[in-house]
């Protein structure tokens, strides 16, 4: 069964009982029990709540794992698999990655120990040149944020099952639709379900899914004993979402192919990222493993000055951080969303002072690209 049709089918066979075609919201904490030592499955929604096992048993069906996790944002999510290491253990990371992430490695989990180096996932020879004996994690941005850079996930996965370690995919930009990272040999995907897979704009929230029964039994200790779990509300607006996921990434990607075009043939326009052009570095290798572009891009402009024009001028297109959802938005990583990366890496990595991200919504392609034609 087709990943679209999978996402439609979330959540239908659950009520049987009424033939409720939703699941129904189960905003409760806790679960009556049957008798003495008697259980229904549910006992206390941190441990376990039905809507949010909805959710959970359906990401893991999408994206081919043995188990999923709902948190509270994409950075729970995160945080929670943090836990899966110790003192003393060393992550080989992706370098142009979100702010945030950066930020949570860094900031918060160096002080317990972990150590992080940041090298171009793209290229498996300085992966492999950066691993060291403690070294336990290689986490990736299957497509990176901003500067949409692809992994080559068989060969990484490879290295990881040489050195013993565990490969983690942050799948956020392409999602179980465009890409299954667990079939290519992933052990964990992770997702900012606030982005692509809840698709509106109107909830946040991080999902998790695992392919091995006892890591999966690991990191449900940790969800369970940290208790950043999902809401049933929210949970309920993730799996309403998701429903609509394969018609709405179909033609959010045929509008960014329209517009990353558009923006490369504009003569204020330096340079556009875009793995959907035919120029882009991993055009090929995107076609190999994925099933899209996705509908991310990213755009350099001539001067600076053009950047806050641009951002304020769009009527249609928003000046909003967050991406993925129904209506476009653009955003200036240097000051937003990778402000907490150090000046001298932003420069290196390139998300510098006229870099722009656009979010593709699925307005009419037509109409978004006459809004940046006259805030050009």
């Amino acid at each position: 069964m087709k990943i679209a049709t999978q996402a439609v089918q979330l959540g239908i066979e659950w009520d049987t009982r009424t033939g409720a075609m939703t699941v129904p919201i189960y905003q409760t904490a806790t679960f009556r029990h049957p008798g003495l030592g008697q259980s229904t499955g549910f006992d206390y929604s941190r441990s376990g709540n039905p809507t949010r096992m909805t959710l959970e048993d359906g990401i893991a069906r999408l994206d081919g794992g043995c188990r999923g996790f709902a948190y509270a944002s994409g950075m729970a999510a995160i945080t929670s698999l943090l836990l899966l290491f110790k003192s003393g253990d060393h992550l080989v990371v992706t370098e142009d990655l979100y702010g945030g992430t950066c930020r949570l490695f860094d900031r918060i989990f160096s002080q317990y120990g972990l150590s992080f180096t940041y090298v171009d996932t793209s290229d498996s020879d300085a992966v492999r040149a950066a691993i060291t004996p403690a070294t336990k994690a290689l986490f990736v941005e299957t497509l990176t944020n901003p500067l949409l850079k692809f992994a080559d996930l068989p060969a990484l996965s490879a290295l990881c099952r040489e050195r013993n370690m565990l490969l983690i995919a942050d799948n956020t930009f392409l999602t179980p639709y465009l890409q299954r990272p667990l079939d290519l040999g992933a052990d964990i995907t992770v997702y900012s379900a606030t982005k692509y897979l809840a698709g509106h704009n109107d909830t946040v929230a991080g999902l998790v899914v695992v392919k091995d029964p006892q890591l999966a039994e690991l990191v449900y200790f940790h969800q369970n004993g940290a208790g950043a779990v999902l809401g049933p509300q929210d949970s309920w607006l993730v799996i309403r979402g998701m429903k609509t996921l394969g018609v709405r990434l179909d033609r959010q990607q045929e509008n960014a192919l329209k517009i990353a075009r558009w923006l490369n043939e504009h003569p204020r326009v330096k340079k556009v990222y875009y793995p959907g052009l035919e120029d882009h570095r991993d055009h090929q290798l995107i076609q190999r493993d994925a099933r899209g572009f996705g509908a991310m891009i990213a755009f350099e402009v001539d001067q600076h000055s053009l950047v806050e024009q641009l951002l304020l001028k769009t009527k249609l297109i928003s000046f909003a951080e967050s991406l993925g959802g129904v209506e476009t938005l653009m955003t200036f990583p240097e000051v937003q969303t990778h402000a907490d990366i150090p000046p001298e890496l932003r420069a290196r990595l390139g998300i510098n002072n006229v870099l722009l991200r656009l979010s593709v919504g699925i307005e009419d392609g037509d109409d978004l690209i006459e809004d940046l034609a006259q805030a050009f």
